[in-house]
């Protein structure tokens, strides 16, 4: 995508796509550019996904911002949870990072016995200077990427998982064990999980969440808005 000219600027697991194959696929290029794309400006992304140039209203370079976002996704999929709330200064993960208490980051969230190369890739990636963060070649030549290992094998086993997986989703929903909300038992796991990730969001047996978002979040969105579509007319107070 970047060798074409291209950044996604909204990249976040969900806009990522894995095929019967496990082929990853990129997903929603709404935000996406291709225009002055080392010199934007519109605040684009998702919260927890943005680098913190955007969120400070800088101009920023979109391959970095990408990469950013790549970096929490990487995450994610390594540790099971976010690395952070949102990249901000203020913010108590990310400032751990940036101000290099990283043995505090590491306990806090769990990354102790995470891989030296893992976490001096990942904290690259985090860079709060965008200048900082590796390129997409830099990437591929880590030493982290670049260890050895049997992807064939490693997708054989992830297809072979996905398919016992859906049999028994099968044979359940054939006998009837599970409903269209899922079982009582179901529910009831979901009401007691506590991530300590969750806090703004509250269960409400409807198939959906109810987000508690802040007033600085949304004036945040209403001023992007009123400056890409409404050429700054609207007087917000």
């Amino acid at each position: 995508m970047q060798g074409k000219g291209v950044v996604h600027r909204d990249l976040k697991l969900e806009n990522i796509l894995v095929d019967d194959s496990m082929n990853l696929k990129v997903a929603d290029f709404g935000f996406a550019t291709y225009k002055k794309i080392n010199k934007l400006q519109s605040y684009r992304g998702t919260m927890t996904y943005m680098a913190p140039e955007i969120k400070e209203g800088k101009t920023y370079d979109g391959k970095q911002i990408d990469v950013f976002s790549c970096g929490v996704i990487l995450f994610i999929i390594v540790q099971g949870i976010f690395p952070f709330k949102e990249a901000k200064k203020d913010e108590y993960f990310y400032n751990l990072i940036i101000n290099g208490k990283l043995d505090q980051y590491w306990a806090k969230v769990g990354g102790n016995s995470l891989s030296p190369e893992f976490k001096d890739l990942i904290l690259k990636m985090f860079s709060y200077d965008g200048a900082k963060r590796p390129t997409v070649e830099e990437l591929r030549n880590h030493p982290w990427m670049a260890k050895s290992y049997d992807i064939k094998a490693a997708r054989s086993d992830l297809i072979e998982k996905l398919s016992e997986m859906r049999s028994e989703k099968t044979a359940d929903s054939s006998t009837g064990k599970e409903a269209m909300r899922g079982t009582d038992d179901d529910l009831q796991l979901v009401r007691q999980s506590k991530t300590g990730l969750d806090s703004g969001y509250k269960f409400n047996d409807m198939n959906h969440y109810d987000t508690n978002a802040s007033p600085g979040y949304i004036k945040e969105l209403i001023n992007s808005y009123n400056n890409d579509y409404a050429s700054s007319s609207l007087k917000i107070e």
